[in-house]
């Protein structure tokens, strides 16, 4: 081995090297995750679907694929939806969501994430947020869900009885005349 050929092996390598951190720097940076809405409007009790995409390639890995996706309430975030490896993590949902969620699994692979909320509540307000990493690269998006209250929910109030006046002056007559009458007969006994 030339010290020659050392040279220009540590050049080529060197080359290989830049080349490589430049592809990975350029599709990091082309890997994007949007929301269809920025924001998001719904009455309690009602459903609702956020939907993010991501860029993807059709020969792209699910199993380099990580998703996951947080109400943000301080002071954590609240788990909706996770995806590691590929395979979704159904335990890490959080409580407040726990059978509320549910995803469109089929089209994870098109470069888009589902997810249909139901039996909204006013405490689910807030920002959500929705973090991707794939072989391509990592980046987020997030939304905000305003959840107003139920119109159905308006208490009626109970009528209150009041005595009509007619009613009123009998009433007063009765208590008028029952001791008079009470009395009258125990005279007579």
């Amino acid at each position: 081995v030339t010290l020659k050929h050392s040279i220009l092996s540590i050049y080529v390598c060197g080359l290989c090297v830049c080349s490589s951190l430049s592809l990975s720097v350029s599709s990091a940076a082309t890997f994007v995750v949007n929301v269809t809405q920025s924001s998001y409007e719904a009455e309690e009790n009602h459903s609702i679907t956020l939907e993010w995409t991501f860029t993807t390639r059709p020969d792209s890995s699910l199993s380099s694929m990580f998703i996951l996706c947080e109400f943000l309430a301080p002071p954590r975030g609240l788990v909706l939806y996770q995806v590691h490896e590929g395979v979704e993590i159904p335990d890490s949902q959080d409580d407040q969501f726990s059978g509320r969620v549910q995803s469109d699994k089929d089209v994870v692979r098109e470069g888009r994430i589902r997810l249909h909320v139901s039996r909204l509540r006013t405490e689910d307000s807030g920002l959500y947020l929705c973090d991707v990493k794939t072989e391509d690269g990592f980046n987020s998006g997030r939304c905000r869900l305003n959840v107003t209250a139920a119109a159905d929910q308006i208490q009626t109030q109970r009528p209150t009885l009041t005595p009509e006046p007619e009613k009123l002056e009998w009433i007063f007559i009765y208590i008028i005349l029952a001791p008079t009458t009470l009395a009258a007969l125990m005279v007579l006994l």
